[in-house]
């Protein structure tokens, strides 16, 4: 593919041009290939599949379901979200085409703007930072509510807030050193994961439609309305139940950030993040369904002391000893998800660090030359996802707040781009995977779509409102829009340029040279 113009500096001659095609785009884009190329397409899809994971989203909010709009929004908000989503995806995957870098979106926001192109990229990736920091953080979450309700059900470690925050300290612990070690193991247990989810979800359902001796009717499963939250109207508290689905459908962005690691990144990218996103469609929604029939007590189950429905649910369905084999199926998922999100937020912040935009930069960008992995950028991602989950301590909605953030955070910054395509019109230049002419009204759906989700996810979700109810994800939102658009007055906006040029194309060949990466 031909780079537009202003990707290119220098008149080149082929015979200095690498023969890697995936490698002379980058260096056509300004970067050395620093990286470890190694990654197979399967696992660029992997990992998107595996922080998606629907083992992890759907059953950590589970709870939150059935008390907002309970198994109708659960089932059919399910469907109707995923189809939403995958129109922001396709609108993503087609811009990662024509831009296979780690920097993913803002890289994509500084390339397709016409004007403040370095104010574009700088609001995106400071809004994926923040969105990759919180997914990271309700994914762990999430696990250690799981490994904290086993805990209790089988050996009686209480499910407390201080007992489920220092599981979720170990939990990032264990997923920060497992991204220091390699990407090939990284690559190599989200190759796993795929096959864990799609496996345990047939084990789930098929166990939960098998062993029970009743079940609930379909008109339950598919009709039934349940509102717990305390507000009156049907229309709010549906709208809120769809939290669920559209927390669970996030983190697909990172066959984006893993691309400089693709082989065959201007497809094999945009492939992972469409595949994902339709996978994870189909493969939930059996999981939904098959969960839902096997509820008993609804009221106990919801409020169960466990702080986990589908924990109990499943206990409650087919016993203890296989119960507990069901959740270790789940929270073997959830670890899965959790690794593959602390890979890719670190490539995020290594790539936003790359080109001077976080504080400490230097710091956040440095490779290892024997792993040639951001490790600083990796501890970096587990220390600011244990700050937002520590809330929980004192706050009861924290979890929800936390999977809003990512939401919001996430989708602000998946949908900038999209924008910015539908501005650039002809002016974009697509790669190879692209949808020719739908391309700019799928970009269009997306938009809409995200406008609403940003402000939906931002309403409280309980009343009445109090310290312990109130849902902090404005502030959290603010806080960063705040710190991110008061620095940009007041200092970055006079040196951040946007993406950084590492030199031209015969200085990032000597680069890689110097440092050992050829």
């Amino acid at each position: 593919m031909t780079p537009p113009p202003d990707d290119v500096s220098g008149a080149v001659g082929p015979q200095t041009l690498p023969e890697d095609p995936d490698e002379r785009r980058l260096h056509e884009l300004g970067y050395a290939q620093e990286l470890r190329r190694s990654m197979s397409g399967f696992s660029n899809f992997a990992v998107s599949f595996t922080i998606i994971s629907i083992l992890s989203g759907c059953l950590t909010l589970y709870g939150y379901g059935m008390k907002t709009g309970g198994p109708a929004v659960i089932i059919w908000g399910w469907l109707g979200v995923g189809a939403l989503t995958l129109f922001v995806g396709l609108a993503m995957a087609e811009v990662c085409s024509a831009y296979p870098t780690a920097g993913g979106l803002y890289f994509f926001a500084a390339k397709l703007a016409r004007h403040n192109a370095a104010a574009w990229a700088w609001f995106t990736g400071w809004f994926n930072v923040l969105g990759e920091v919180a997914v990271t953080a309700g994914i762990d979450f999430g696990a250690a509510t799981f490994l904290n309700a086993l805990l209790d059900l089988r050996f009686g470690f209480e499910a407390t807030p201080p007992h489920t925050v220092l599981l979720f300290g170990l939990i990032l612990l264990l997923h920060a050193l497992l991204n220091t070690v390699g990407v090939r193991l990284v690559a190599l247990l989200n190759s796993i994961s795929v096959w864990w989810h799609v496996i345990g979800v047939l084990v789930i359902v098929t166990v939960l439609a098998v062993v029970p001796g009743e079940h609930k009717p379909a008109s339950f499963v598919f009709g039934h309305f349940e509102n717990q939250t305390g507000w009156a109207s049907t229309f709010y508290v549906a709208a809120l139940g769809l939290l669920l689905a559209q927390y669970t459908f996030t983190g697909y962005d990172a066959s984006a950030h893993m691309i400089e690691e693709t082989k065959g990144a201007a497809t094999a990218g945009p492939r992972g993040i469409v595949m994902s996103i339709l996978v994870s469609l189909v493969a939930g929604w059996v999981l939904l369904v098959g969960l839902t029939f096997a509820i008993g007590d609804y009221e106990a189950q919801a409020s169960s002391p466990t702080g986990v429905p589908p924990a109990q649910i499943m206990i409650d369905a087919v016993g203890d000893a296989l119960g507990t084999g069901l959740l270790v199926i789940v929270i073997g998922a959830q670890l899965f998800c959790g690794m593959a999100s602390v890979a890719a937020n670190s490539r995020m912040i290594f790539a936003f660090s790359r080109d001077g935009a976080l504080p400490f930069s230097r710091l956040w960008r440095r490779v290892g030359h024997r792993t040639r992995l951001p490790n600083n950028a990796v501890w970096l991602a587990a220390a600011g996802a244990f700050v937002l989950g520590l809330p929980y301590l004192w706050n009861s909605t924290a979890y929800a707040a936390v999977t809003s953030i990512a939401v919001i955070g996430l989708y602000i910054a998946y949908v900038i781009p999209s924008y910015l395509r539908l501005r650039a019109g002809a002016g974009f230049t697509p790669g190879p995977w692209n949808l020719g002419r739908l391309g700019r009204p799928v970009a269009a759906v997306a938009v809409c779509w995200v406008m609403v989700i940003s402000v939906l996810f931002m309403l409280p979700t309980s009343s009445p409102v109090t310290a312990e109810t109130f849902n902090y994800t404005p502030l959290a939102v603010l806080a960063v829009l705040g710190f991110a658009g008061i620095w940009w007055l007041v200092s970055a906006r006079r040196w951040f340029t946007g993406p950084r040029r590492q030199g031209s194309i015969e200085e990032l060949i000597q680069l890689e040279a110097q440092e050992g990466y050829t």
